[in-house]
C-alpha cells in the first residue's frame, strides 16, 4: 500500500498553497489505502505497510479536515498502548508521527469529546517517554527521529516545559549536515522555524510571500582513492546457532557510503553475500541479509553499528564509511 508516500505527497500539497481542491480525489485514495493497509491485520496484526505508515495517513486526512472512522483511530490507540510501535529511532518517529495525528484530531475536533481526551493523554504520553528517551547528546532515537519529536513537542504543548526540547534543538543544530534528502530536510526545517506539520492546516495561503529563488549551489569535490571496510554480519540466538555469518574486507572507493559497500560485498567472489532493501521516504531500508529477513511481526531489525557497539545515526545511503572501519550487520530484538 502507498499509505505513507500518499500521506506525505497530501501534506507537501497542502503547504504549496494549492488552488481549490485539485486533491479531493486524492484524499478519497488515501482513505482507501488506509483501509487496505489494515487487511493485514487478520493475519499479522498490524497493518501491511507499518503503523509510521498508518499514522501519517491518519495525520494527512487531518490537516485537510477530513474525518476518520473511529475504528481506524482505535487502530492506532490499541497499537500505542500495548508498545507496538516500533524500535528504538523507528519507535520515536511513530510515536510522534501518531501524538501529531492524535493532536490534530482534538484540536480540529473532529472525534467526540471522550475519544478526544483519550487522545490528549495518549499524546502527553508520547511526548513524555521520548523525552525520557533522550540520549546524553541531546538526540532522541537517532538524528533523523530526533526533528519528529520535536514536531510532537512543538504540537503538544510541551516545549515550553520539557528541558528536553531545548537539548534537543541543540543537537539538531550541531548535526545539520545530516540532513541532505528533501525527505529529511521536510521534517527538519518546520522545527527550525517553530512549527509542527499541525500548521500546515491553518496557513493563510494569501498572506504566503513569493520568497523561494534558486540557488547556485556547487558539486561537492570528488574524492579520489580507495578504502577498505570490514563488513561483519552477526545474528545471535534465538535466529541462529552461529553468531558470526560473514567477515569479510570489501575494497570500495574512497566515497563509498555504507551501501555501495553492501553492494560491493555483493559482487565478490564467490557471491555468497546477499541483501535487500525496501525503498522509503527516507531512502533505502535493510530488510534482509543473506537470507534472514527482519520482519516486525517476529519483533526483530537488522541494527546498524560501528564496531564494538556504536549505533549508526544515519541510513545506509547516507553514511560514509571511513578506510579501516569494522561495520557490524546485526539481527536484533525489539
Amino acid at each position: 500500500p502507498h499509505t505513507g508516500r500518499l500521506a506525505l505527497y497530501l501534506l507537501g500539497l497542502r503547504a504549496t498553497c494549492p488552488p481549490a481542491s485539485p486533491h479531493r480525489a486524492l484524499v478519497t485514495w488515501l482513505k482507501y489505502y488506509l483501509e487496505e493497509d489494515w487487511t493485514g491485520s487478520r493475519r499479522h496484526g498490524h497493518p501491511l505497510s507499518n503503523y509510521y505508515q498508518y499514522g501519517l495517513g491518519v495525520l494527512a486526512l487531518c490537516v485537510h479536515r477530513k474525518r476518520v472512522r473511529e475504528e481506524v483511530i482505535q487502530r492506532l490507540l490499541t497499537a500505542q498502548r500495548h508498545g507496538r510501535l516500533g524500535h528504538s529511532g523507528n519507535a520515536v518517529d511513530t510515536e510522534a508521527v501518531v501524538a501529531l495525528a492524535f493532536t490534530c484530531l482534538e484540536q480540529r475536533r473532529l472525534v467526540g469529546t471522550g475519544l478526544a481526551a483519550e487522545l490528549r493523554a495518549a499524546a502527553q504520553g508520547a511526548s513524555r517517554r521520548m523525552a525520557e528517551a533522550q540520549g546524553p547528546d541531546g538526540i532522541i532515537g537517532n538524528i533523523y527521529s530526533t526533528p519528529w519529536a520535536l514536531q510532537a513537542f512543538l504540537a503538544t504543548g510541551m516545549c515550553q516545559m520539557e528541558p528536553a526540547f531545548g537539548q534537543a534543538m541543540a543537537a539538531l543544530l550541531e548535526n545539520l549536515e545530516a540532513f541532505g534528502t528533501a525527505a529529511t530536510m521536510a521534517q527538519m526545517l518546520p522545527v527550525l522555524h517553530g512549527h509542527s506539520y499541525l500548521d500546515i492546516g491553518s496557513m493563510h495561503c494569501q498572506e504566503e510571500p513569493d520568497t523561494l529563488t534558486p540557488l547556485d549551489i556547487e558539486p561537492p569535490a570528488e574524492v579520489l582513492g580507495n578504502k577498505t571496510v570490514q563488513l561483519v554480519v552477526e545474528c545471535p540466538l534465538p535466529w541462529c546457532y552461529e553468531l558470526q555469518l560473514y567477515d569479510r574486507p570489501v575494497p570500495v572507493p574512497a566515497a563509498a557510503s555504507l551501501l555501495d559497500v553492501l553492494q560491493a560485498a555483493a559482487a565478490l567472489e564467490p557471491h555468497d553475500f546477499k541483501f535487500h532493501t525496501q525503498d522509503t521516504p527516507q531512502g533505502p531500508f535493510l530488510t534482509q541479509v543473506l537470507g534472514l529477513e527482519a520482519r516486525q511481526e517476529k519483533r526483530n531489525y537488522w541494527q546498524l553499528l560501528i564496531a564494538p557497539n556504536t549505533p549508526l545515526q544515519m541510513g545506509i545511503a547516507d553514511y560514509r564509511t571511513q578506510d579501516g572501519e569494522t561495520l557490524i550487520l546485526r539481527l536484533s530484538e525489539w
